[in-house]
């Protein structure tokens, strides 16, 4: 069967953060994407940290995003696939985007094959050498016990910790998040030693990624490529693949912080 149609890979909204008004904003304008990529999409992929924080309780969700969550039901109804990574700030998700959008959703990195080409695909976090902090904290997190203790709080102590915690990761050191979201090199990049890796024992055509906030295209070896999808807070960036071309692509022009074009 001839392949047709594309897929989409977006990751990083962070919906929440850092005030209501910006993610609102945010969220529209991913909607407005969803909307126009639904005339030619077979499958979308959003791969990690959708929201800035998501716990689901057994009856309770985190309150607001109902338009997107209407759009992933629409799309889902419409018979598109729509595949959703947790990520290190949205690890929480336990049935409520299968059971009442229709989405489906992954804890863990994934492999497919589009049309002859390998893919291996996942939100990206604590993959590759170093990060020992946030990978001893993922797996405090994973933990059922420490699950079950979280849940006990109201939502509204719950989400008050969460946020605080979170805002306070990415925007209390601003000299720390610069330095960890400028590209050096590719030696520095653990998801590209991950990839370099893995692809000593499996060959991959593409390794698609999010979490890294950066948009990249980095050629592995002549087969294969490593793509980390940006995010939605400064770039508007995604990857498409379209049977034979994966390419990086922009929603929008980035600004700057005193709103030039960049």
């Amino acid at each position: 069967m001839a392949f047709s149609g594309k897929i989409y890979f977006a990751s990083d909204l962070h919906l929440g953060t850092p005030d209501q008004k910006s993610s609102a904003a945010r969220e529209k304008l991913f909607v407005q994407w969803l909307d126009e990529i639904k005339g030619d999409a077979t499958e979308i992929f959003i791969i990690g940290d959708i929201f800035d924080f998501w716990h689901e309780y057994k009856t309770v969700i985190p309150k607001g995003f109902v338009r997107l969550q209407g759009k992933i039901a629409e799309l889902c109804d419409a018979g598109i696939p729509v595949h959703i990574f947790t990520g290190n700030h949205d690890l929480w998700m336990f049935g409520y985007f299968e059971q009442e959008l229709g989405a489906k959703v992954y804890t863990q990195p994934i492999k497919r094959e589009f049309n002859g080409k390998k893919f291996f695909i996942g939100h990206g976090d604590g993959l590759g050498p170093g990060d020992h902090g946030y990978k001893f904290i993922k797996r405090v997190f994973s933990n059922p016990v420490c699950q079950f203790l979280f849940r006990w709080l109201h939502p509204d102590i719950g989400a008050r910790i969460a946020n605080y915690f979170s805002f306070e990761s990415r925007f209390g050191n601003e000299g720390k998040k610069k330095a960890a979201e400028a590209y050096t090199n590719e030696e520095k990049e653990w998801l590209v030693q991950f990839c370099r890796t893995t692809l000593k024992q499996e060959r991959f055509d593409f390794f698609v990624f999010g979490h890294r906030h950066l948009p990249l295209d980095v050629q592995l070896n002549e087969k294969s490529r490593y793509i980390n999808t940006g995010d939605w807070l400064d770039y508007y960036s995604y990857a498409v693949f379209d049977g034979e071309k994966m390419e990086l692509k922009y929603y929008r022009q980035r600004t700057t912080d005193n709103g030039q074009r960049k």
